[in-house]
């Protein structure tokens, strides 16, 4: 284990959320090891500024849950604690041993598939085996902030010098044990603008099938992090180049390699979220939901339309088919696919610039949306028959216009007739 002592790295306790130190400095206080671990490590390193903090200690869980009123224990493959303050949570890990060790009472011991693939991993152990069980060398590095000591068991100082991501262990084994360590690694290229080192990077083409068994809950989760945290447009290249992508969203990517409008939009709808992201606008995943799954539902649209459906019911029905069809890779939550779907069925219907169905339209809940996508449509390169520009114009010329509620649908679900109830019912 590399020591780095205080005069020797920039990692500095003001920099570091007053909460996550209350955390670690009560675990100390029990006789516990207590120290902030990973990216937060990794930011302030890089003289960054981090926005979540998360500490590692050789404490059990349930110990950490003894000691803050304000925890609860979460997770099933790995239990964590999460020790809330206000807003702010800080995450407390226990230290991961080794798969064939389980020397901590109460750990529940680490279980795989037959493929590799970790189903368990409540297998405790120690600061050292912590370091060497994470999955990139620069997200496990350690402060002490009793000692303001940094740890290093794995090379990560080494591999931040050299701007590299680099997976712990043999590559090949981590990535079976967790595919999804393939979405990590390409997030963290793309997020720090960090070179894949070669070791890493070569078996991922060939594991990529692997990301096919993985939940398609946790996949939404992961779609999350690769797509809304500022970076997206520099991840798609990644997955792209790495053929991942076609695990997410498989007839996206095969459309998008044939069509140069439709990589063009991808590559467009990333770049405008990431530009309100650090513009510091609100995001949603139905936006850039849509964006993803339009080639596909432009083609299913087509399909229907040559089988003689007429035009908005075949848009209808593509969308329900490709909404359906990609929630069996990612689980999009209804309160997101419905938005996704009524963005696009938006579409047709601005082609109505005049008249008194004007102002309608503008009143509608999903008509900024709409709009944004009809001008990400065109900014991509299809003509829309200059459609962004005439709804630019109408809506500086009515000015602002209030947006109809939500109906009642939209607000909360209807009140189910309770069976067996008691009935009014007219005297005989």
């Amino acid at each position: 284990m590399k020591v780095i002592p205080r005069d020797q790295h920039c990692v500095s306790r003001k920099d570091i959320s007053p909460n996550a130190l209350k955390v670690m400095a009560r675990l100390r206080e029990h006789d516990h090891q207590a120290y902030l671990v990973g990216g937060a490590v990794r930011d302030l390193l890089l003289r960054g500024h981090p926005k979540d903090f998360d500490v590692a200690t050789e404490a059990t869980p349930e110990e950490v849950h003894a000691l803050f009123r304000n925890s609860r224990i979460i997770g099933r493959r790995f239990k964590i604690v999460h020790v809330r303050f206000g807003r702010e949570i800080i995450e407390v890990t226990t230290f991961r041993g080794h798969h064939e060790s389980d020397g901590k009472p109460g750990s529940q011991g680490a279980k795989q598939s037959h493929r590799g693939l970790l189903l368990r991993d409540n297998v405790y152990g120690t600061l050292e085996e912590d370091a060497v069980r994470r999955d990139l060398t620069v997200n496990a590095l350690y402060y002490d902030s009793g000692s303001f000591e940094v740890f290093d068991q794995v090379g990560g100082l080494e591999d931040l010098k050299a701007r590299q991501i680099r997976v712990i262990g043999d590559p090949d084994k981590r990535y079976r044990e967790d595919p999804v360590r393939m979405l990590r690694t390409v997030r963290f290229a793309a997020k720090l603008d960090f070179a894949v080192e070669t070791g890493s990077r070569k078996p991922i083409q060939n594991l990529g099938k692997l990301l096919d068994d993985i939940p398609a809950a946790r996949l939404f989760d992961e779609f999350g992090k690769l797509f809304l945290t500022g970076n997206a447009q520099a991840t798609l290249k990644l997955l792209r180049e790495y053929q991942m992508f076609e695990h997410l969203f498989p007839d996206s990517a095969r459309l998008a390699d044939g069509n140069a409008f439709y990589a063009s939009l991808l590559d467009a709808a990333m770049a405008n979220t990431d530009d309100r992201i650090r513009a510091d606008k609100p995001v949603t995943p139905a936006f850039i939901l849509a964006a993803i799954l339009w080639p596909a539902l432009c083609e299913r649209r087509e399909q229907l339309e040559r089988q003689g459906e007429k035009s908005f019911p075949a848009l209808h029905s593509a969308g329900q088919e490709v909404t359906a069809q990609a929630c069996q890779r990612i689980a999009i939550p209804r309160r997101f696919s419905m938005p996704m779907r009524e963005i696009w069925e938006f579409q047709p219907k601005l082609k109505k610039t005049e008249g008194r169905r004007v102002v309608e339209l503008m009143s509608q809940r999903r008509f900024r949306a709409a709009y944004d996508f009809l001008l990400l449509r065109e900014q991509a390169g299809e003509d829309c028959g200059g459609l962004g520009e005439i709804w630019t114009r109408l809506q500086e010329e009515h000015g602002p216009i209030e947006v109809k509620p939500a109906g009642r649908d939209e607000r909360r679900p209807p009140r189910r007739r309770r069976r067996g109830g008691r009935r009014n019912s007219s005297p005989s």
